[in-house]
């Protein structure tokens, strides 16, 4: 459960953007989406290899 205090003063609309901020950290949306579609198994492996190769890409790029 998220929790988020109120300081004295403090408009609503900075209370709610400070709300989607830990909401949207904490993944829960990006898993529910993850949830509705199965994907196969060497299809998810194969998008993790893809996206490592991407990282290890850009860090080459970057310190190099």
């Amino acid at each position: 459960m998220l929790i988020i205090n109120i300081k004295e003063n403090e408009s609503i609309d900075k209370a709610l953007k400070r709300f989607k901020k830990k909401f949207e950290k904490t993944g829960v949306l990006k898993e529910l989406r993850e949830r509705t579609s199965f994907t196969k198994p060497s299809v998810r492996r194969r998008n993790e290899i893809i996206h490592a190769a991407y990282i290890q890409k850009q860090y080459a790029e970057e310190n190099y």
